[in-house]
């Protein structure tokens, strides 16, 4: 396999420490609000990622760690808390918040069928254990107490920055821009390893250190989880590309000072989400959740295919119109698979040629674009709807849509479809789609039972979809845009 590796700037094969096992480290989410659907693409995409290194062959142990304290609103060591500032928001306490939209995370993870990983540690479980990283990196002077806090000293690193090329002098003291200069640092890219109430003397969680009382810094806290539950040596470390610096670049820092080897070889950014205004974020004023998308009639596992159909790499631009291009585009695929037959012989030498071209795109790069053009040609291959749908059951393990699962349905309500316009003489003349022809009826029947606004509802569901219905003496007449 393929796989751009975001330390490298290139595509290299994937290797592992042990062949055949990958060790798999997700940074999971802060929770101290909804996860917005543009955090969730990063998730989706590890998701598959995850899957497909599974569908591949690998033992996958992945680990996750919930952020519920020490992340500062700045990503780096300036602003408030983010779990105290959702704290206030909704006056609850810090862990009422953390339950909460932890909760909700997972029920959203859930909706759009990303697997939860093998090892689930919110931050505040291994405290003890970052304490003794700590303690270990000041014993190698790796680490300095100043001004109440532990700060790492990038200084003593032959190279601090990984992901991007800077100048040596950008070590120097000063601060990034935007950001106010902490006195207490050395050097600008220094960073907070143990905060004390020298940083907020209201701060809800804190322990006892060495150091006073206080508690641990954004990025010592998957450093300390990835060792815990991952051991010593990392293979492939995921999170979206805002991520990359400075949170992956110091945990870099700190892990492979503490270790004294290389810790992780891999790594794996996920790119935005952006509307037509920019990058997506809850600072902003539309924070687009998967509840709301439910609420406006989406389908969660349209937004999973839309995520799907670029690539990892390649920033995503999220409009409405472009959703409703997916729901289109979803529901004439789903449509397409209720038309095959079950039953019969399956062709496993056209089977295995059907799964060679799915595997050749995901091993190039994780190729979801090029993945579900696969999936389009398994419905165009001369061969059994058996195989086809074989075939496409295999595919789903990775790529998740629930095709048969919801082709079925459709299959089910066309053959409801179907006796209802016996039963009633009521005629739909098109071009034979099931899926089409069920909501044809489903809007003849809403129309008799004099519910018109569901009948409306449906007429505007097609034309999303580039159908145009026409209402004919006895029946109705639909056609393609």
């Amino acid at each position: 396999m393929q796989l751009y590796n975001s330390a490298t700037r290139k595509k290299e094969e994937f290797q592992t420490h042990t062949p055949g096992h990958v060790e798999m480290y997700t940074c999971g989410p802060t929770v101290y609000h909804f996860a917005h659907i543009g955090n969730l693409r990063s998730y989706i995409m590890e998701d598959v990622l995850e899957k497909y290194l599974r569908y591949a062959g690998y033992d996958v142990n992945r680990v996750m760690n919930i952020t519920d304290v020490g992340h500062l609103t700045s990503d780096a060591d300036e602003g408030e808390d983010k779990m105290l500032k959702g704290a206030k928001r909704e006056n609850k306490t810090v862990m009422d918040i953390a339950r909460f939209y932890t909760d909700a995370f997972f029920d959203d993870c859930r909706k759009l069928n990303i697997k939860t990983p093998d090892v689930v540690q919110p931050a505040t479980g291994l405290i003890d254990d970052y304490i003794h990283i700590v303690s270990t990196l000041m014993e190698k002077e790796y680490a300095y107490f100043s001004g109440g806090n532990v700060y790492f000293d990038t200084s003593k690193l032959d190279r601090y920055y990984v992901f991007n090329d800077h100048n040596e002098e950008d070590l120097a003291v000063g601060v990034r821009e935007g950001v106010e200069e902490d006195t207490n640092k050395r050097n600008k890219n220094d960073f907070v390893l143990w905060f004390t109430k020298s940083k907020f003397e209201d701060q809800a969680l804190k322990w006892d250190s060495p150091w006073g009382e206080g508690y641990p810094g954004w990025h010592i806290e998957c450093s300390g989880i990835s060792m815990k539950f991952n051991g010593e040596y990392l293979d492939l470390h995921c999170g979206g590309i805002d991520n990359a610096f400075p949170h992956h670049t110091n945990e870099i820092a700190q892990s492979e000072s503490y270790l004294g080897h290389t810790w992780c070889p891999h790594w794996f950014h996920v790119h935005h989400l952006n509307t037509n205004d920019g990058k997506m974020s809850k600072s902003k004023g539309e924070f687009l959740t998967v509840s709301l998308l439910e609420e406006k009639g989406y389908d969660p596992l349209v937004y999973r295919m839309f995520c799907l159909q670029s690539h990892y790499r390649k920033g995503l631009v999220f409009s409405w119109d472009n959703l409703d291009n997916a729901v289109g585009t979803f529901n004439k695929l789903i449509g397409r698979i209720a038309n095959l037959k079950p039953g019969g012989e399956v062709d496993e030498a056209a089977a295995q040629e059907l799964k060679d071209k799915f595997k050749a795109a995901l091993d190039n790069d994780l190729n979801t674009a090029l993945a579900m053009t696969a999936v389009y040609d398994v419905l165009k291959a001369k061969t059994t709807d058996a195989t086809k749908l074989a075939v496409l059951d295999d595919f789903d393990q990775v790529l998740s849509l629930d095709l048969l699962a919801k082709a079925e349905v459709k299959r089910k309500e066309a053959e409801k479809a179907a006796a209802a316009k016996s039963a009633g003489g009521y005629t739909i003349l098109g071009e034979g789609d099931p899926a089409v022809d069920t909501l044809v009826m489903q809007r003849y029947e809403a129309k008799k039972a004099k519910n018109f606004a569901e009948a409306d509802r449906i007429r505007d569901e097609l034309k999303a979809q580039g159908i145009e219905i026409t209402d004919v003496p006895g029946g109705a007449k639909w056609s393609r845009i």
